[in-house]
């Protein structure tokens, strides 16, 4: 047997529960060569070893993953490959110094063992690295070398275009919500990036991004002015289950242009360029500038053509443009610092109190931006007046367990967004403790603790051992080719072929009670909207984990 495999089969008996310490198999002047393995406790899709080193390391070289320093003293190795519950990741490198010396470095798994709640240890780097996989799932086009959905291949590349992101369980594509997700996922991209870094998840969130950021750009034409804001007959749609790849009917495209209103998806989808262009601008500048670029003559038009786009009913019909308007001023005023765009932000707000934060309504989310920029306290009031209606003793109903409950359709995605913005609001400067625990105990109940099946019950799939098997979703519900799928498969028995990885389904009834079937669109549909407040609160909840400054929690029914 050689050092190596000797080395790893001690470290096999070593007890390392919170992780391990590399061990020096050779050194000499200049450099060394360690060993190490580190314990996986919950299932890994994609994975960052972080290495804290008691001496001064030059530079590391390793073999298993994508190695960075962020320090002299401390190096990440990350990897997308999947991992199990009780696999060790065991890995040799070199490392680089001056001198000769036998530095050791304390290994451990980003999101393993940080964290404990009343609910038990969650794995939030691990819920995050699902929920980038749920909008890989929904790409719609000609699919990367990289794509890392195994079940999912070409599909729809004739559209007059082609990319972005499906709706939800079906194949079409919506402006409204595709804006309304971009701009809050650009938004915990902007905020909490050093969360998405700590959950090794940095990288595939910005490829992830990138895939709708393409398809805004293609969609907006400014030379013609002209944004396409639906792509499919959403009729014609709902009447096919199957396959997206195998998708044979007319798609028609839908525009808002100088003769059609749509100022509400325009400025919403100026809001998610802009907010693009700032999570890009260190990473890619040059496409940073397209998309700067973009939601600037995109915001104009949306300006000078007001009104809302009626020509999608009965599918996302909006209430209103100057939320979106709000919004789209204040994304491009963080990204320039011009005041024209702050001025005209300060006209469109409204302050009263929101109902809720969603694709519809993205009043609270122009408050909170204007908070920020300003300080001023008219603002400060109406995000703390939401709050006081969400928080417990408000007007929004709480399961036993303690969701913050405010409709049956798709609840889940209204808690979902409040918590994110909660994370927010207390970045802030808002009542940090309360809001944080708060947020982190819905996040807690979407992840296991409640009482559904036995408890520790996950509302996003993949997540944990118990989880939805048969969302609403056409993709996953049918068998690998060449086996037929129809509409036979929404009702068939047992789970779908497909686990849906990372998607939060619509979620309980007020009475915490939630029943895993396909066909019921209103408590477990998918959608595009109903992962990114969700997505956005793992990562602020990371950063916080980062920064130590996780609040204590007490969840009603922990796992």
């Amino acid at each position: 047997m050689g050092i190596l495999a000797k080395l790893f089969s001690l470290l096999l008996l070593l007890p390392v529960a919170q992780g391990t310490t590399s061990h020096i198999i050779k050194y000499w002047y200049g450099g060394f060569k360690a060993a190490a393995c580190a314990p996986v406790t919950h299932e890994l899709n994609g994975w960052t070893i972080r290495m804290h080193f008691d001496k001064n390391v030059r530079y590391v070289e390793a073999w298993i993953g994508k190695v960075r320093k962020i320090s002299n003293r401390e190096y990440t190795i990350s990897s997308r490959s999947h991992r199990n519950p009780g696999d060790l990741i065991c890995f040799t490198f070199l490392g680089h110094n001056d001198g000769k010396i036998k530095p050791f470095a304390k290994i451990t798994i980003d999101g393993q063992g940080q964290s404990r709640s009343s609910g038990g240890q969650k794995n939030y780097g691990g819920a995050l690295a699902k929920s980038i996989l749920f909008y890989d799932a929904q790409r719609s086009g000609r699919l990367p070398s990289n794509n890392p959905i195994p079940w999912r291949g070409d599909s729809n590349v004739g559209d007059c275009v082609p990319g972005g992101w499906h709706d939800a369980g079906d194949h079409l594509k919506f402006g409204l919500p595709l804006s309304s997700a971009a701009t809050l996922l650009g938004w915990s991209l902007v905020q909490f990036k050093d969360g998405y870094e700590a959950a090794g998840q940095l990288d595939q969130m910005y490829d992830m991004m990138k895939w709708v950021y393409d398809y805004f750009l293609r969609a907006w034409k400014p030379g013609q002015q002209k944004l396409c804001v639906q792509v499919g007959d959403g009729n014609a749609d709902h009447m096919f289950w199957g396959r997206p790849e195998d998708m044979h009917m007319s798609r028609p495209c839908k525009f808002v242009s100088e003769y059609t209103p749509g100022a509400d998806i325009a400025g919403g989808t100026a809001a998610a360029m802009a907010a693009g262009s700032i999570a890009y601008r260190q990473k890619d500048a040059a496409f940073a500038d397209r998309l700067l670029e973009g939601a600037k003559s995109l915001y104009n038009f949306a300006k000078g053509h007001r009104g809302v786009f009626t020509g999608g009913a009965p599918f996302y019909g909006s209430s209103g443009d100057a939320d979106e308007m709000c919004e789209g001023a204040m994304w491009l005023y963080k990204a320039t610092g011009k005041q024209s765009y702050l001025i005209d932000a300060k006209g469109f707000v409204d302050l009263g109190v929101a109902w809720s934060l969603g694709w519809d309504d993205k009043k609270l989310a122009c408050q909170g931006l204007l908070y920020e920029a300003t300080e001023e306290d008219q603002y400060k009031r109406a995000v703390e007046g939401y709050f006081k209606n969400w928080f417990p003793g408000g007007d929004v109903t709480y399961t036993p367990c303690g969701l913050a409950w405010r409709t049956k359709w798709g609840a889940n995605r209204f808690t979902a967004n409040s918590a994110f913005m909660a994370l927010l609001a207390a970045e802030m400067g808002i009542e940090p403790t309360k809001y944080r625990k708060w947020a982190m105990e819905q996040i807690n109940y979407f992840l296991g603790d409640n009482n559904h099946d036995g408890g520790c019950f996950s509302f996003e799939i993949g997540y944990g051992s118990k989880f939805p098997r048969n969302p609403h979703h056409r993709a996953a519900s049918c068998p690998d080719p060449p086996a037929p799928c129809t509409y036979d498969q929404e009702k068939a028995p047992g789970f779908s072929p497909h686990i849906l990885q990372g998607a939060l389904v619509g979620g309980p009834d007020k009475d915490d009670s939630y029943t895993d079937e396909r066909s019921d669109y209103i408590h477990n549909e998918v959608a595009l909207d109903y992962n990114a407040g969700f997505q956005g609160a793992l990562a602020g909840i990371v950063h916080l984990q980062a920064v130590g400054k996780m609040p204590a929690t007490n969840n009603k029914c922990p796992c």
